[in-house]
């Protein structure tokens, strides 16, 4: 199993803040002899009786050296992953989860908005420093 973000913990704490109840940590899906780990799946409490809403969400800080290699390495894991939950769990939605100042930051650039639109991206923006999810971006 692949080590977690740094965030990881901050992230889940956001997300049971703003009504979701975790329903795995992480998210496991398989398919043929590929193993696949999505950091989180969460169901909407608060929807749960407009028959639910499903997400999944892949938590990246961005705390590497490049945040350009982080952002190709997280792009590549969301593409990845939204593929795999379309042929194993369509129900589910996957958003990335990037912290506030980087959304703020590196998101506003060209290559990274334009890369958002093309690939419909789907961000959970938070604050590392509240704890607390600052917006959804669908």
């Amino acid at each position: 199993m692949p080590a977690k973000d740094v965030t990881h913990t901050i992230v889940k704490q956001a997300l049971e803040k703003d009504g979701w109840l975790i329903t795995h940590d992480p998210f496991y899906l398989q398919l043929d002899d590929i193993d696949l780990y999505i950091d989180l799946a969460a169901e909407n409490l608060l929807a749960a009786e407009k028959n639910g809403r499903w997400i999944a969400v892949e938590v990246k800080s961005f705390l590497g050296a490049s945040t350009i290699t982080e952002f190709h390495n997280a792009l590549g894991q969301f593409l990845n992953y939204r593929l795999a939950l379309t042929i194993k769990e369509p129900k589910y939605i996957l958003y990335l989860a990037v912290p506030v100042n980087i959304y703020n930051s590196f998101f506003q650039r060209q290559l990274p908005r334009l890369a958002a639109i093309e690939y419909q991206l789907k961000l959970m923006v938070y604050s590392i420093q509240q704890q607390e999810i600052i917006k959804w971006i669908n």
